[in-house]
């Protein structure tokens, strides 16, 4: 378990500003510690511990690049935050995860899509990450947590907050059963640019993205992109390629167009096997 001291250099050195996510993620695995990274840099006091404690007694723990329940996939990406903050539980077995995403003002075909798709992932024993959305993410969680599946909620906002807010029951019910993650610090607040920088987060937590129903100006685009970069496969329903932007995603190498939920998991099964895996 990481000692009270470590957590708080953790979260003084992700704060100082000086270094990119990344650049702290390196520092972090090359000093071994945050105590040991901060050694000649500059002292901490006793306020992070204080926040630490804060965020504790409501259930959000901070989890370090080098705490063993940090991700399997996202810790071999080249982009991984150095925390990751986390109401509920993860487990080993969400390695093998799958998110399901999309548009937030989906169609009723989209909405009934994602919920087969989410629940077929479930019965093949992944776990389904989405974004908490509204549209699609929601009807692919709620999909999961009906069959008793597992489910993370990979949030653009700190777990203080949730967005859209007709989803605080979904968020607290995923907490409960599963897990909701966030690279935010607790209060941040929901912005333009934290989505998509939650989309890489997701992309690399699981091994494939499927993007179900989304538009041109969707944020669906920007996850696909960050997976493919991230060498994971990335999943598009057919009826996407009525699309300009979808039938030009198609032909990239990593992409594939999919009719029934069971090619989704048979191809990950198989691309996967031989821990095809490219962080």
């Amino acid at each position: 378990m990481t000692s009270v001291r470590e957590k708080a250099a953790l979260v003084t050195l992700v704060r100082d500003g000086r270094r990119s996510p990344q650049a702290c993620a390196e520092v972090l695995e090359q000093a071994g510690s945050a105590v040991a990274a901060l050694q000649h840099e500059q002292l901490f006091g006793p306020e992070a511990a204080d926040e630490i404690a804060s965020w504790e007694a409501e259930g959000i723990r901070l989890v370090s690049l080098l705490d063993p329940d940090y991700p399997e996939n996202l810790k071999a990406v080249h982009d991984r935050p150095p925390i990751l903050f986390v109401a509920g539980e993860l487990r080993p077995e969400d390695a093998r995860s799958v998110a399901v995403i999309g548009s937030r003002k989906a169609s009723e075909d989209g909405i009934a899509a994602a919920r087969a798709i989410a629940q077929q992932l479930a019965e093949r024993g992944f776990t389904v990450a989405s974004g908490l959305a509204a549209g699609i993410d929601t009807a692919a969680h709620l999909a999961v947590l009906d069959r008793g599946g597992r489910t993370i909620a990979v949030i653009g906002t700190g777990l203080r907050h949730v967005y859209p807010a007709e989803n605080a029951l979904l968020q607290r019910r995923i907490a409960g059963a599963c897990a909701a993650v966030s690279q935010f610090w607790p209060d941040d607040p929901p912005t333009r640019r934290s989505f998509p920088i939650r989309n890489a987060v997701m992309s690399g937590i699981t091994l494939a993205t499927v993007i179900v129903e989304a538009s041109h100006t969707s944020g669906t685009r920007v996850q696909a992109r960050f997976a493919l970069a991230q060498g994971r496969p990335v999943f598009l329903r057919h009826t996407l390629l009525e699309r300009d932007w979808a039938r030009e995603l198609a032909v990239r190498p990593g992409v594939h167009v999919f009719r029934d939920p069971e090619e989704v998991s048979a191809t990950v099964e198989r691309l996967t096997a031989a821990d095809a895996r490219v962080g």
